[in-house]
C-alpha cells in the first residue's frame, strides 16, 4: 500500500528527536488479549483499510539528512513486514515450547504475555528500514502486541488511533463509548461582588506561586536534588537490565467507592493514593524497620496539555491547525508519594495524594515543563534535551500514567477484546506503571528491574490489597 506523495520530507517535531535519542529510545507496547484465537488474514486486512495506513507517521521512514537533521519520509508500506506471527506456545518466562506440559490457564497466557513484552521493552528496538511500528500476534495465547515508537506519538494520540479501528461488540456499527469529559460548569455573572473579584484575585495568586515553586523543584530535581535510596531506587544503566512485566488488577467500582469517601475526589486521586500506600507495604516487607517514616518518593507522571482533555477524535489529531493535534503534547509533573509504615487510616494515603494533586492542577507545572523542553531541544539539541531528560529520571523513583479506556466491551477485526493494557520500554527507574481502564475494569502493567524488584507478583498485590483496604475503610465511614 503506498501513502500519497510528498515532494518534501517532514522535520521530526523536538519531542520526536528526543525519543530518538539512544538513553530515552522509548517504544509504547500495547497488549490486545482476545477471546478467541485471531485471523491473521482479518487482521492484515483491517489494518490495511484502517486509518492508521493513511496516517503520515505511519507510512514513513525515518531518515537523517547529511547535517544529521531527522525526517520523515513517505515510503510504501509492506504489511507482511510489520505483522509477525509467532505460533508456538511460550511459556512464563518467555521462550517457546513445542507442547504446553499440562493444561494452561488465562493465567498463564498473560504471564507469558507479560514476559514476552518485558523482554522486548529491553532488547528489541524497532528496525529503522520501515515504519516505526510492529504488531506481533500470539496466536497460541489469543495475544496480539501493538509496538509504536514513542517518535509517532503519545499515548493519546495512539489510543485514539485505536478505537478509531475498533467497535463495539453489541453493535458492530458503533464506535467504542468513551468517559464523557466532565467539565466545570461556568456559573454567569450575576451577583458577582468584591467578594467575587478578591476570589479571582486569590486563585490566581495561589496558581503563580505553585508554579514557581514546582518550577523550582522540577530544576534541582533534575540537576541536584535525588530521592533517597532504597530497595527500589533505580539509576543510571538500569535501563538495560532484564525486565519483568505483571498486571495489578482494579475494579473501577471499587475506585469509585474510595472516590465518594473524601469529597471532590478522582480517579487519579486514588491512583496515586494506591501507588503511596502500595509501596509502603512493600518496603515494609522488603525492608521492615529500616526506613524513616514520611520517607519521600518521587514520581514522573505524563499530563496531556492538548485544549481538549482525554480521547481525541480522530479527524481532529489529523488537522494540523487543530487544538488537539496529534503527535507528542505532554508535559510531566514531580508526584511525590510518602512511606508511612502500616496500621493507619487507609484513606488518609488518599487525602495526601488528593491534596498533592490538587496543587499540580492549580499549577501550570505540565505547560512550564514542556516550554522548557521545547526550549533546550530548540537552543541546545537532542543531545542535551535527552541528558536532562535522563538525569530527571535517575533522580526519582518511579513513572506513572494513567489513560482511560472505552466504557463496554469492544472488538478488532472481529475479535472481541478480553482486556487492553499498555506499557513502554524500560527506564532508569526500576519500577514503571501504566494504568488503563476498559469496560469496568482498570489493570496497571507494572515493568520492573527484576534484580531489583526480585518479587513484582507481591508488589502487584501490595498495590490491590491497598485499593481493597481503602474501600473497607470507604465502607466503614
Amino acid at each position: 500500500m503506498a501513502c500519497p506523495e510528498t515532494t518534501s520530507d517532514e522535520p521530526l517535531t523536538p519531542a520526536g528527536r528526543l525519543f530518538l535519542q539512544p538513553q530515552t529510545n522509548v517504544v509504547i507496547h500495547c497488549i490486545l488479549r482476545g477471546k478467541k484465537p485471531g485471523d491473521i488474514d482479518a487482521i492484515k486486512s483491517t489494518i490495511r483499510s484502517s486509518l492508521m495506513v493513511q496516517h503520515p507517521r505511519f507510512c514513513s521512514l525515518l531518515v537523517r539528512d547529511k547535517n544529521s537533521f531527522e525526517h520523515w519520509r513517505r515510503t510504501q508500506i509492506d504489511i507482511d513486514r510489520h505483522v509477525i506471527v509467532i505460533n508456538n506456545r511460550l511459556d512464563k518466562s518467555g521462550n517457546l515450547v513445542d507442547e504446553p506440559q499440562g493444561p494452561t490457564t488465562e493465567e498463564d497466557d498473560e504471564a507469558a504475555a507479560n514476559q514476552y513484552v518485558a523482554d522486548l521493552s529491553v532488547s528489541c528496538p524497532l528496525s529503522m528500514d520501515k515504519p516505526l511500528w510492529e504488531l506481533h500476534i500470539l496466536m497460541a495465547h489469543k495475544c496480539a502486541v501493538f509496538r509504536i515508537h514513542h517518535a509517532l506519538g503519545d499515548g493519546i494520540s495512539l489510543m485514539s488511533m485505536l478505537m478509531a479501528s475498533c467497535r463495539r461488540t453489541d453493535d458492530a456499527d458503533a464506535l467504542p463509548r468513551l468517559v464523557p469529559d466532565k467539565r466545570p460548569e461556568i456559573k454567569g455573572g450575576k451577583g458577582r461582588n468584591w467578594f467575587w473579584l478578591f476570589g479571582v484575585l486569590w486563585w490566581v495568586l495561589k496558581m503563580v506561586l505553585y508554579t514557581l515553586a514546582f518550577s523550582v523543584e522540577f530544576v534541582l530535581r533534575t540537576f541536584l536534588v535525588s530521592d533517597e535510596k532504597t530497595v527500589i531506587t533505580g539509576g543510571d544503566g538500569v535501563e538495560l537490565w532484564p525486565r519483568k512485566l505483571v498486571t495489578a488488577k482494579f475494579l473501577l467500582d471499587d475506585m469509585k467507592v474510595v472516590k465518594r469517601a473524601v469529597p471532590n475526589t478522582t480517579i487519579n486521586d486514588v491512583l496515586l493514593g494506591v501507588v503511596s500506600s502500595g509501596l509502603s507495604r512493600y518496603l515494609d516487607h522488603r525492608t521492615p524497620n529500616a526506613l524513616r517514616d514520611g520517607l519521600r518518593m518521587t514520581g514522573v507522571a505524563m499530563v496531556n496539555i492538548r485544549a481538549q482533555p482525554g480521547l481525541q477524535e480522530l479527524s481532529e489529531l489529523i488537522k494540523n491547525k487543530s487544538d488537539a493535534r496529534w503527535g507528542n503534547k505532554f508535559g510531566v509533573i514531580l508526584l511525590p508519594v510518602y512511606y508511612h509504615k502500616s496500621g493507619n487510616d487507609p484513606l488518609e494515603c488518599l487525602k495526601r495524594a488528593k491534596a498533592t494533586v490538587d496543587k499540580k492542577k492549580h499549577s501550570l507545572e505540565a505547560i512550564l515543563s514542556y516550554w522548557i523542553g521545547d526550549l533546550v531541544m530548540s537552543l541546545l539539541g537532542a543531545k542535551y534535551a535527552c541528558m536532562l531528560n535522563y538525569k530527571l529520571l535517575c533522580n526519582t523513583t518511579f513513572t506513572i500514567s494513567n489513560v482511560v479506556g472505552p466504557l463496554e466491551e469492544i472488538s478488532l477485526a472481529g475479535n472481541p477484546l478480553s482486556s487492553i493494557k499498555v506499557n513502554t520500554s524500560s527506564l532508569p527507574q526500576a519500577i514503571t506503571m501504566h494504568m488503563l481502564s476498559y469496560a469496568g475494569k482498570a489493570e496497571m502493567q507494572i515493568l520492573v528491574a527484576k534484580d531489583i524488584i526480585p518479587d513484582p507478583e507481591f508488589l502487584a498485590k501490595c498495590f490491590e490489597d491497598a485499593l481493597l483496604e481503602m474501600k473497607e475503610a470507604a465502607l466503614e465511614k
